[in-house]
């Protein structure tokens, strides 16, 4: 019996690419987007697939999450909105609960497993690196506005498994460090990477936050996907989080620099932003996963290195056309 899997967020940056795998490997897919963050213009390619139904719909709405699985055997569940930098955290905190209640509601109802995409920013100002699936979390003052992503992650996590406790949900958390790729949202939505390729293309200076010394790890889309598949179909692995994510560390301001170089031949415009201009705000000077436990449970491992995919990503940047919506 072909499988069907219901993808929330289906047409965001992570949401569509999983589609194309998805499709790729034979799976029905049903997905839900309010197209709020995200334009139909990256699912045009799949809407004719005899294989995909798109459902435009908000995961807060009960009815429509349930319509949409109750053909489902799994849940992809990507909708969520991130940390507010420029606005405030309400919709951050009340999409990423509701929406991941109604998903558990109806994978309870219909038998699903379910896989709820994580983050790598609930580790918080934990000082310890790498980061392990286990280790403490470390959140900070509850009246900065960045937590509350952090915050709402933490909630779906919880949740997750309290309907592991009580109703036999299976669930898996991928926690995913710093995706990049084809059909990325070009603005802080989709990320730095995203935000400074923009600029270097049109010879713009590069806003980097504060001294641009915290560092990340980046990771390309096929790296995601193939640990999500991974999470999707590994029967052993199920009830558990695992860190999803690349393991070479790179400062902000490095990365800026390398991506100006890749773009342009002139010398790199980069422009300090203070952490100030957010109004109160608390950055995460290091993140970096410790991926052992996917590479023993999972079978995974990145393949795509950083030149790679940022050459790839580019590339994409350069093709699409700029009267798209943000």
């Amino acid at each position: 019996m072909e499988k069907t899997v219901l993808v929330t967020g289906v047409a965001g940056f992570l949401g569509s690419n999983f589609l194309e795998a998805l499709l790729e490997r034979g799976y029905r897919v049903v997905g839900i987007d309010n197209l709020s963050q995200s334009p139909l213009s990256n699912l045009e390619p799949f809407l004719a697939h005899p294989r995909f139904r798109f459902v435009q719909g908000d995961v807060r709405d009960r009815l429509v999450v349930f319509a949409a699985a109750s053909t489902a055997q799994l849940i992809l569940h990507l909708a969520a909105y991130k940390i507010p930098r420029y606005s405030d955290a309400l919709d951050t905190l009340t999409i990423n609960a509701t929406g991941t209640e109604n998903i558990l509601e109806a994978a309870r109802t219909y038998g699903c497993r379910v896989v709820a995409a994580s983050t790598s920013d609930i580790y918080g100002k934990n000082p310890v690196i790498p980061f392990t699936e286990d280790m403490t979390l470390a959140i900070g003052d509850p009246t900065v506005k960045r937590w509350s992503y952090a915050i709402s992650k933490m909630f779906e996590e919880q949740l997750c498994f309290a309907y592991r406790d009580r109703y036999r949900v299976p669930v898996v958390i991928p926690r995913y460090f710093g995706g990049y790729g084809p059909r990325e949202n070009p603005t802080w939505w989709g990320g730095p990477q995203s935000v400074f390729i923009e600029c270097a293309l049109r010879g713009e200076p590069m806003p980097v936050h504060g001294d641009g010394l915290q560092s990340r790890t980046f990771t390309y889309v096929s790296d995601h996907v193939d640990g999500t598949i991974r999470c999707l179909e590994t029967e052993s692995g199920v009830n558990q989080v695992y860190n999803i994510g690349n393991t070479r560390e790179i400062t902000i301001l490095e990365l800026a620099r390398m991506i100006w170089r890749m773009v342009r031949a002139d010398e790199p415009r980069i422009e300090l932003v203070p952490y100030e201009r957010f109004g109160k705000y608390e950055d995460v000077l290091r993140r970096l996963p410790d991926i052992t436990k996917a590479r023993r449970m999972l079978g995974f491992e990145p393949k795509v290195a950083l030149e790679e995919g940022l050459a790839k990503t580019i590339a994409w940047h350069r093709s699409r056309p700029q009267g798209r919506p943000a």
